[in-house]
């Protein structure tokens, strides 16, 4: 049987050589995608090259709603523009919205429709919506039937300038620099800034290449997590007033800070420090 194993040995060794990477220009075109598919084809060659920028992938994503609104917290949002130019943000504040017993969420009772599919969709998707007519506010689906966070606040990290160009755009008449806390501490400006719009509904952040998170450096501790109140929820009874809000304490990026509420963590720290 010797000779036969060496023979197979041989054989397999003359096949790996020969399997060697295709050329380049090969893999430009693997990578090619049609006009008006801004999402790349899935060849493993794009995925290997992908996978060092270190994304974070579906089990990330995969936890029930609260505990992924707070996981996002301390995480990277990045957004490739069309030039080649990326946007990077820190996410500072969320909202959990858990889907059907949830009165304020958009899929409460269950209710699935053209516009909410994403919602319904793996974790990871993108939900966006438009409010008044105009802003585009932007989710990410969790764990759960129609359960999904929305992204409030960002710090911006890179590509400011391009976010300046992005907000300035979308403003009328002639206005004044925006500061830097000023550019994404809201859902819409971050979606202004970011340039996300309804074509953004229902990508897949684990796989896009135009938009995905990578993972955060220093991750807040609970001490540093304010849970509080969600904004803007109207007549919703006691859903209006459930801790679905989730923000960095001390950050000035935050859209809405909850005075009260930290005025009493610190009572609470104090207190049991003493």
């Amino acid at each position: 049987t010797m000779p036969r194993k060496r023979k197979l040995l041989a054989q397999l060794s003359a096949l790996q050589s020969n399997s060697s990477l295709p050329p380049l220009d090969a893999l430009g075109n693997l990578n090619a995608t049609p006009a008006g598919d801004s999402s790349p084809k899935s060849s493993k060659y794009f995925a290997i090259e992908k996978k060092s920028s270190s994304r974070l992938e579906a089990d990330f994503f995969n936890q029930p709603c609260i505990s992924l609104a707070k996981s996002f917290l301390g995480q990277i949002l990045v957004r490739k523009l069309p030039d080649g130019r990326e946007l990077w943000g820190r996410i500072v504040e969320t909202e959990a919205y858990l889907g059907g017993e949830d009165e304020a969420s958009h899929s409460k009772g269950g209710k699935q429709t053209q516009r909410n599919a994403a919602m319904f969709m793996k974790p990871g998707t993108l939900y966006v919506y438009q409010i008044y007519g105009i802003y585009f506010c932007v989710n990410v689906s969790s764990q759960g039937e129609g359960a999904a966070v929305l992204l409030r606040s960002l710090e911006p990290l890179q590509g400011l300038d391009a976010m300046r160009e992005l907000r300035s755009a979308s403003r009328k008449g002639p206005t004044k620099p925006l500061k830097d806390w000023q550019l994404c501490n809201g859902p819409s400006k971050l979606c202004q800034a970011f340039g996300i719009d309804k074509a953004f509904d229902q990508r897949d952040l684990t796989q896009d290449a135009a938009i995905w998170m990578v993972p955060g450096h220093d991750l807040p501790g609970e001490q540093d997590v304010i849970t509080t109140t969600r904004i803007g929820i109207g007549n919703r009874g006691e859903w209006a007033q459930k801790p679905l809000r989730f923000y960095l304490r001390g950050n000035k990026f935050v859209s809405v800070v909850d005075k009260k509420t930290e005025r009493e963590m610190a009572a609470m720290e104090h207190f049991s420090c003493s």
